[in-house]
């Protein structure tokens, strides 16, 4: 190891030693590495995805080749049969995917499943399987009430419910059409507030099932973005009412509807301010509707009380920053009727708060300068908050436990590196999936002693010692200001300090994104560039979160500028070392990661010589404007920043070679972003490659996404390595 490196992980020393016999073992392929086929290093482990009680949890299985899920006692491994889906075969219609299941209760007994447009209900308790819509329009995003006896939905931008009792379905809205959407979202509130996971469903059930929140969309005022589509004699334009950088955002509304009466109490509008609106929750007692409403800056946000019940509100909670605030996605609301719990970065740092309904806080659990991640389980009988943190490592993860009155304050896991938990719902278990840069992921169940109650399997497979994998480092390089970048390399299995290598930096880069944690990696492919002769390496910036809040906040209005600072950074640190081909720096990313990607050829042209840019933002002014301005402002408000953080504007400098990627459809970064900066480098006689993806969005899976990666590795041994690459051989 080189004195210049700091060793962040206690396993990064372990590899660096030199591997006897590695002419004797065995090199991957590149079916292994790119298409997931061929022999198997690991193996998948079926992971809990709830727990029933303290005692047992749930896992999916196939069963004869139908799904099933499998109850699982926590102590001993018994497997006990909970659902077999196979059982309702002969009542299913033709077509029916038992695989697709877009609403389940809570004790996964009761289950929504979609076909032909229509929905159906299949109760496993007492064996019920019975169709519940008979429309030509397609029901979206079926949602179970609490009480388990209704389930809402939205049809053509409508939102219904129908009552499981009696059959009866009831239109709740009037006016959804081609503009209009109720209980469905926008499309930049699914994409950027709501998020991905949320299938753009945009209501919320009250904990009594007798109400039902939800936001109405008009997007009259958002501007359509043509993507054009090539399929067929005449092709097709498909239209997006898309937000960019400064344009008209959605008009929104809050609205509450009563199913007894179908009357709707609005709550808020933001028209008048240009806020957003998103995220309420409901009080144990369903009198009490909090919502957030966060302004246009995003600098300023409140939590709005809405009493059902006197129709007055109140302010219960306040919070600005300078810089930007993030929505609170994941508020836990106390059972018990007492409050509420926030995350939040106002101290620097992610930390805990709880508040009362009132808008008080009664304590701040946590006080760490390190982040917490997230809530996984709150003991309320106990007062206590089981949460994942870094714990002060920030490339690890462990679970902590902790009161309410921030006393008896437990480190859950030991092992160095990566955790995902599992919390029973009283905290007696907890399940935990762990791995580091040299261990692939093991499944072990403790309980709150932190004492291992049963190992449950190792997803490393005996036949992975039998070959020859790259040495896995983790470290950190210094650089102004004090910080120290979180780095992880890994170096081809025969390294030799008197060889030159060839690099490539694999990067996201966006801020708060954090790429570098000590885990397993999730593929292979890293190790098979690593064994033919190229060191893989990830780095993260001083924006990225590592550094807390104080770090991230040098990017607002300064898009590109601390990312290239540091990456160039580091690539002078690795110029520095005589085992490094300087010659030879190539750097790869999808969306801001092909975004840093074009800027480090452009802007960072002197430091790096090759680059793949898959999908990328090479414009602020192309992107939406809810992530770009919570990070950039509006361009009136901030030209300067716009200008310093285009690609564009760096496009002369442009010298290496730039393989450019983009999908012909991609309704996220339109391919406009990869159409401009094409236009400038052809402009200016600059040589660079170009791969279409037609009919492909954000990103791809299936043959074009094995063309991609095919295309990528030939990329990187042509100019990298000044080789042919073939499929069939090893290296």
């Amino acid at each position: 190891m080189m004195r210049s490196i700091k060793i962040i992980a206690s396993v990064g020393l372990l590899l660096i030693t030199v591997q006897p016999g590695i002419s004797q073992k065995k090199l991957l392929t590149y079916d292994q590495a790119y298409r997931r086929s061929g022999e198997r290093l690991t193996q998948s482990i079926p992971s809990p995805f709830t727990w029933i009680d303290d005692d047992y949890y749930l896992i999916r299985k196939r069963l004869g080749g139908n799904p099933a899920f499998i109850k699982v006692n926590a102590l001993t491994g018994e497997e006990i049969l909970y659902v077999d889906f196979s059982q309702y075969k002969k009542y299913l219609p033709e077509g029916f995917d038992m695989t697709g299941i877009p609403a389940h209760t809570a004790d996964y007994r009761k289950f929504i499943f979609a076909s032909n447009n229509d929905l159906f209900l299949l109760n496993s308790v007492n064996n019920e399987f019975r169709q519940l819509t008979e429309s030509p329009a397609e029901e979206k995003n079926p949602a179970f009430s609490p009480d388990e006896t209704k389930v809402a939905f939205t049809r053509e931008n409508d939102l219904y419910f129908i009552d499981l009792i009696t059959g009866k379905e009831t239109r709740l809205t009037f006016d959804g059409g081609e503009l209009i959407y109720n209980g469905w979202a926008s499309w930049v509130y699914y994409e950027e507030i709501l998020g991905r996971s949320s299938r753009y469903r945009a209501f919320w059930w009250s904990p009594d099932s007798k109400m039902i929140a939800f936001l109405r969309f008009d997007d009259s005022p958002v501007p359509v973005f043509p993507i054009f589509r090539a399929e067929g004699v005449h092709g097709e334009l498909e239209t997006e009412r898309y937000p960019k950088a400064g344009d008209p955002n959605p008009l929104v509304k809050l609205g509450v509807a009563t199913l007894g009466s179908g009357k709707i109490m609005w709550l808020a509008d933001t028209q008048p301010n240009d806020n957003y609106i998103a995220w309420p929750f409901w009080s144990p007692d369903s009198r009490l509707l909090v919502y957030q409403s966060l302004n246009r800056d995003q600098n300023d946000i409140r939590f709005i009380a809405a009493d059902m019940q006197t129709g007055n509100n109140s302010e219960i909670y306040h919070e600005h920053q300078d810089s930007w605030v993030d929505f609170f996605e994941d508020i836990y609301v106390f059972k018990d009727g007492n409050g509420f719990l926030v995350r939040s970065n106002k101290s620097g740092w992610r930390n805990l708060y709880y508040y009362n309904w009132q808008g008080n806080q009664v304590s701040q659990p946590t006080s760490f300068d390190w982040q917490v991640q997230s809530v996984e389980a709150v003991n309320e009988k106990a007062k206590t908050v089981y949460f994942t943190g870094t714990g002060g490592v920030s490339t690890e993860n462990h679970l902590f436990s902790i009161r309410l009155d921030g006393k008896s304050f437990k480190k859950l896991t030991t092992a160095p590196g990566t955790h995902r938990t599992i919390v029973s719902p009283g905290g007696k278990l907890f399940y935990d999936m762990y791995s580091n840069i040299l261990a692939p992921e093991k499944h072990e169940i403790f309980n709150s002693g932190a004492k291992s109650v049963r190992f449950v399997k190792d997803s490393k497979l005996p036949v992975m010692d039998e070959y020859v994998l790259g040495k896995t480092e983790l470290f950190t390089i210094p650089v102004q200001n004090g910080y120290n970048l979180p780095v992880t390399w890994i170096l081809p299995p025969d390294f030799d300090e008197n060889k030159k290598y060839p690099v490539i930096i694999n990067i996201y880069g966006g801020p708060e994104a954090q790429g570098v944690a000590n885990r397993f990696p999730r593929g292979l492919s890293d190790y098979y560039l690593a064994q033919n002769g190229i060191i893989i390496l990830s780095v993260d910036h001083r924006g990225s979160g590592h550094f807390g809040k104080a770090g991230s906040s040098l990017m607002h209005r300064n898009l590109g500028k601390w990312e290239m600072n540091d990456f160039i950074e580091a690539v002078k640190w690795l110029k520095s070392k005589k085992f490094i081909n300087g010659d030879k720096i190539g750097i790869t990313g999808g969306s801001y990661g092909g975004y840093v990607t074009c800027m480090a050829l452009t802007y960072g042209a002197d430091w790096f010589d090759y680059g793949v840019a898959n999908y990328s933002v090479t414009d602020w002014h192309l992107y939406d404007n809810v992530y770009t301005e919570r990070y950039m402002d509006t361009p009136d408000q901030n030209p300067e920043g716009y200008e310093s953080g285009s690609v564009l504007t760096y496009a002369d400098d442009y010298k290496g070679k730039l393989l450019i990627t983009h999908g012909t459809i991609d309704d996220n970064v339109h391919m406009q972003n990869s159409l401009q900066l094409i236009d400038k480098l052809e402009n200016l006689g600059k040589d660079f490659e170009m791969m279409l993806y037609p009919g492909e969005r954000h990103g791809w899976r299936g043959p074009k996404e094995d063309h991609l990666s095919n295309l990528t590795v030939k990329f990187w041994f042509e100019n990298l390595l000044d080789k042919e690459f073939s499929e069939g051989e090893e290296n």
